[in-house]
């Protein structure tokens, strides 16, 4: 018998075959979309720490996948007590919102047929630091606003990119996670 070997659709560097492969079997064992991401942190000193990254949760078993950790350095800038020694925290965040909803542009694209040509975000936080610092109660710790402008580029018309970048934005996880809130748990290792 003779087989016949076929090649993969990339679309925008992404196997489209595998994505719908991937979905189907999720679609068929719900249980291998349970995943849980890791990062482990260690101070280095002032506001200098560093976050490694490598094995994760996947599939129903541990993935060990990747043969060497990302490491990433996170400080804060002099006018913050820090020296530079990375981005700061809140900067991060930014970057992972940035990060998903650029990964989840490509991705829907992709599916839909959409071939890119170009991708490119700015993402801004409004953040007023007394509520971080302890100065004022009135003002949280956090974000108090966050803009995300898209340039998107392509082979479909504006309507169709617009409801890439939307869907984008309906399924990011850290979009989801920033908007919606995630319980989070801070306790001590005994």
């Amino acid at each position: 018998m003779t087989q016949i070997e076929t090649t993969p659709t990339i679309r925008n560097g992404v196997n489209v075959d595998t994505m719908f492969a991937t979905l189907d079997a999720i679609k068929a064992t719900p249980a291998i979309a349970q995943f849980k991401w890791r990062a482990k942190n260690t101070w280095l000193g002032g506001s200098h720490n560093r976050s490694t990254i490598q094995g994760f949760y996947a599939a129903l078993q541990e993935d060990t996948s990747r043969s060497s950790a990302f490491t990433v350095d996170a400080g804060e800038p002099g006018i913050l007590l820090g020296h530079d020694e990375g981005p700061n925290p809140a900067e991060f965040l930014l970057h992972a919102l940035a990060a998903c909803l650029t990964t989840s542009v490509v991705y829907i694209a992709s599916a839909r047929g959409v071939h890119l040509t170009e991708v490119s975000s700015v993402v801004e936080g409004d953040m007023d630091v007394q509520g971080a610092l302890g100065l004022n109660r009135e003002v949280r710790n956090g974000f108090q606003n966050i803009r995300v402008t898209f340039t998107v580029k392509g082979d479909a018309p504006a309507e169709k990119i617009e409801e890439v970048v939307a869907r984008a934005q309906a399924r990011s996880a850290v979009f989801d996670s920033i908007t919606r809130g995630v319980p989070v748990t801070v306790q001590l290792a005994r």
